[in-house]
């Protein structure tokens, strides 16, 4: 039997994303950027709702291209709160518009990737939970993080939001100790 996080339910599609994707450094701009969107969609909702939901959330928003996002217009809002295929909430349909010329913003500046990884000065943090209950849902540094987003112009993005991207991009691992991933994703961090 493979031992997986506590928090992986028996769904295939949970299994995959833990198993192939979850803590796993992530460092391409675009994908960093729409796991940012998918987190803070995720707010008030779980996340396997976010990953069934996941290539709907593609189709409407260009395959997270923030070039194209950044030019949508209230007709593509419009449009978008009638797709049954994302979660359908103007506040989190505008801020992913207006995220995605703040991504411009800073890609052009400085580079996305360099502008995420700073937060943890290039590396990730390596946590040895030996159960969930070990795991935070926040951090002084997801705390800061949200903070300077949230002065970017960034919405969505509260503490908690944050840590949980940062679980995902492979910001910190918080993989369990006992986790078939966490040898596997702390030496992707050396």
């Amino acid at each position: 039997m493979v031992n997986r996080c506590e928090w992986v339910g028996k769904e295939a599609i949970y299994i995959k994303y833990h198993d192939e994707e979850w803590g796993i450094p992530e460092h391409d701009p675009r994908a960093l950027w729409e796991k940012l969107v998918l987190e803070g969609f995720q707010a008030g909702l779980s996340w396997i709702t976010i990953l069934r939901k996941r290539e709907g959330f593609r189709a409407a928003f260009a395959d997270f291209d923030p070039h194209k996002v950044a030019e949508f217009t209230e007709e593509d809002v419009e449009r978008l709160l009638q797709d049954e295929g994302i979660v359908r909430h103007r506040g989190k349909i505008n801020a992913t518009i207006k995220g995605a010329r703040i991504w411009q913003e800073i890609e052009a500046d400085i580079g996305f990737d360099k502008y995420i990884w700073d937060f943890v000065d290039g590396k990730p943090i390596q946590n040895e939970c030996t159960s969930l209950k070990d795991v935070p849902a926040s951090t002084d540094l997801s705390t800061h993080m949200s903070k300077t987003l949230k002065k970017r112009g960034f919405n969505f993005c509260g503490p908690t939001i944050i840590y949980a991207f940062m679980q995902a991009v492979g910001m910190v691992n918080d993989h369990t100790t006992d986790c078939h991933c966490y040898e596997k994703v702390r030496a992707m961090g050396r």
